[in-house]
């Protein structure tokens, strides 16, 4: 397993960054194939460095059809200096507007889990939230 130290603004930026330049790279295709390009297999042989588990060889969800154009879910909302405090009393740093997935609470800390919830790398999704850029798919994940 795989243990990140890096703040949600950190990767958001270092991820759009990622996303930036390969989309400069095939901006003139049609959706359905940018789309398509950013399915895990290809997205593993040609850029490595688009995700750290790539290298290994795992999937971040084990389903079939994995994409990786929404790596990160318009869903998701977080800020690294905490939202507000939950009824337990636990720091509320990340969570899902739909209520998916799980939550992850450790030291009085609260992140949202989602490991189990699929959503963002199905191509049906995609297509309905698609924009050629990622940041005004995401543009409300972070608390202003």
């Amino acid at each position: 397993m795989i243990k990140y130290r890096m703040k949600y603004i950190d990767w958001y930026k270092e991820h759009l960054l990622k996303h930036q330049v390969i989309i400069e790279q095939i901006k003139d295709e049609g959706i359905n194939e940018i789309i398509d390009y950013f399915e895990y297999e290809n997205m593993q042989s040609l850029h490595k460095d688009f995700c750290p588990l790539f290298e290994q060889g795992i999937k971040c969800h084990n389903i079939k059809k994995l994409n990786c154009y929404l790596c990160g879910c318009p869903y998701f909302r977080f800020d690294d200096n905490g939202l507000h405090v939950d009824e337990n009393k636990n720091i509320v740093y990340s969570y899902c507007i739909k209520d998916l997935g799980d939550k992850f609470i450790a030291n009085g800390k609260t992140h949202h889990d989602c490991s189990k919830c699929t959503l963002p790398h199905t191509k049906k999704f995609i297509n309905d939230n698609f924009d050629i850029d990622w940041s005004m798919i995401m543009k409300d994940v972070m608390r202003p």
